[in-house]
């Protein structure tokens, strides 16, 4: 992604009213593993993990990712308790100029609006500090809280189809272009 002013993404903390994200880390391997559930992952195109290595290889590939100033990943933090909450993240792969927003939250965070308030904060972020045409905000058809996520920043539905998950679940995917 084409930053406006020079930004190293692995140093980027993004502060919102009741949210934090800052930059994904190892010291939040255990509680992903624990949190990144089937029912977490029931919408989504990762799976479950079924060993704590695939989380330190993620946080690896995500750190990498944010040195090559392609992708930011941050862990959501509570911003008075610093109580993780879950993982958001912006990716400028396939294309920089569209990049990809996406979030899961921990079972017992969810219905907090913690959510809304993490994409609010990052979108916000990219739109001062990145050029593209606009976010994509991919989710499946069936879960609601993430479309209403994408409906509170005006996204529109400009794509649909089908994603095979890597579980292998068929999810009905609507994509939301974010301005």
């Amino acid at each position: 992604m084409q930053t406006r002013t020079h930004i190293r993404f692995s140093s980027v903390t993004i502060n919102g009213v009741r949210v934090k994200l800052i930059p994904i880390a190892d010291q939040y391997a255990d509680i992903i593993f624990k949190e990144f559930t089937d029912e977490i992952t029931q919408f989504m195109v990762p799976s479950t993990p079924t060993h704590i290595n695939q989380i330190y290889e993620f946080i690896r590939a995500s750190n990498k990712k944010m040195e090559e100033n392609t992708d930011l990943t941050f862990a959501i933090l509570d911003n008075t308790s610093d109580e993780f909450l879950g993982v958001c993240g912006l990716h400028g792969k396939p294309s920089p100029d569209e990049p990809s927003l996406g979030i899961w939250l921990k079972k017992q965070a969810h219905g907090n609006r913690f959510g809304q308030e993490a994409i609010k904060i990052l979108a916000n972020w990219a739109r001062e500090n990145l050029i593209f045409s606009f976010m994509v905000y991919p989710c499946d058809r069936d879960n609601i809280p993430s479309r209403k996520i994408a409906e509170k920043l005006n996204g529109r539905i400009f794509r649909t189809g089908k994603v095979t998950s890597m579980s292998g679940r068929i999810l009905n995917e609507v994509a939301y272009k974010i301005v």
